[in-house]
């Protein structure tokens, strides 16, 4: 940097990175100040700014990311647009002249190809630091199991079984949301963090998946533009990793009526451990000491000051992207490219294993073709 401050620039001001706002206005001690966002949508661009101000930041405001970009005021930028946007606006940051570091939320492109672009781009800039805004990982209880895990707690991982059950998507600007070909399909859109989260489990990659799912409850009455929505709301799905490991999501988004969003168990040859989110906790025990020896451990990170949508794990997630932009050439992403490419290959073999019924494996997805977007 030119000085000690870093200057952010938003791209894509709904509620998303309205979020991203709130919590770099928490870093602001840090030296941190968004000093621009960009979004086409007047709405989004009036509460984005309500919301600066509230802060006292004044942010030039752009109707497109590549007026931001020409601007030259930022030295990172944050995409939180629409899933299926990523793809260019990324090309676009990354081709320009100028170099900003990107912090871009998950997932990285709707489709594999798309992904592997993006790679292949990067790799010609390697002034330009990019992460992935798969932000589950520092949820404070799922960082603490990652934690046991690896420092050998639990033993060799053999099982990881995640259940997310929660609450319907929400509504987005002009509901891009509510159709595959915009968010890639629910098991890219959302849980893509799942499958990230089972990688860094297991320690392995994924080699076959298996899933059923179904659009049962949620948005059947919904009708855009005479289309009716094709996003799946319940799930399971299997994966298959190259060390013998297994992983497996339970998916329910009408079930609204839980205690914990998010249960994880990982289950190794010495032990297990579980995570619940929101609750905080962690319990872990081992197979020598049975039922009796479980402990359970509150978890938490006293450096969050702001818990947010997501439990402190986004401000997390920034704090730990503004230390490798300050440390260029020292220290890399914490959640980079391959790992964006790999938690997008799981998801969209899960939504074709749904499709065909069958295994899908993921050399076989890493060469899908891209399906025009319902806008």
């Amino acid at each position: 940097m030119a000085d000690d401050v870093v200057k952010y620039g938003i791209i894509g001001v709904g509620m998303m990175g309205r979020e991203h706002l709130v919590n770099l206005a928490h870093l602001r001690s840090e030296g941190v100040i968004v000093v621009a966002i960009a979004d086409p949508h007047i709405p989004s661009q009036q509460l984005a700014t309500i919301c600066a101000d509230s802060f006292n930041w004044s942010p030039t405001v752009f109707s497109g990311h590549k007026q931001l970009l020409d601007s030259g005021i930022c030295d990172v930028v944050v995409v939180s647009t629409p899933n299926m946007t990523h793809y260019q606006i990324l090309m676009d940051i990354i081709d320009h002249p100028s170099p900003h570091h990107i912090l871009v939320e998950k997932p990285l492109c709707t489709t594999v190809s798309d992904c592997k672009k993006v790679i292949d781009a990067a790799k010609r800039r390697p002034e330009i630091l990019v992460q992935v805004g798969l932000e589950y990982r520092y949820m404070p209880p799922v960082a603490k199991l990652i934690e046991l895990v690896k420092v050998g707690t639990i033993g060799q991982v053999k099982m990881v079984a995640i259940r997310e059950h929660r609450f319907p998507f929400l509504v987005k600007v002009n509901n891009w949301n509510r159709f595959n070909c915009n968010s890639g399909g629910t098991l890219v859109e959302k849980c893509c963090h799942f499958f990230d989260l089972m990688r860094l489990f297991v320690g392995a990659n994924p080699v076959r998946v298996m899933a059923s799912g179904a659009i049962d409850v949620n948005h059947k009455d919904e009708i855009y533009e005479g289309k009716v929505p094709d996003i799946i709301d319940n799930a399971f799905v299997i994966v298959e990793f190259d060390n013998g490991s297994r992983g497996m999501l339970d998916l329910c988004m009408f079930a609204e009526g839980s205690k914990n969003e998010q249960e994880i168990s990982v289950v190794g040859d010495v032990g297990k451990g579980e995570a619940f989110v929101p609750e905080n906790v962690v319990r872990v025990g081992t197979r020598a000491e049975g039922g009796v020896g479980v402990q359970t451990i509150k978890a938490e990170d006293k450096r969050i000051k702001y818990d947010g949508l997501h439990h402190g794990s986004s401000y997390l997630e920034h704090l730990t992207f503004l230390s490798a932009v300050r440390d260029q050439g020292i220290q890399a992403p914490d959640v980079d490219l391959q790992d964006g490419l790999l938690s997008v290959a799981i998801g969209v073999a899960g939504q074709l294993s749904i499709e065909k019924g069958r295994f899908v494996t993921i050399e076989e997805v890493m060469d899908k073709p891209k399906c025009n977007p319902i806008i």
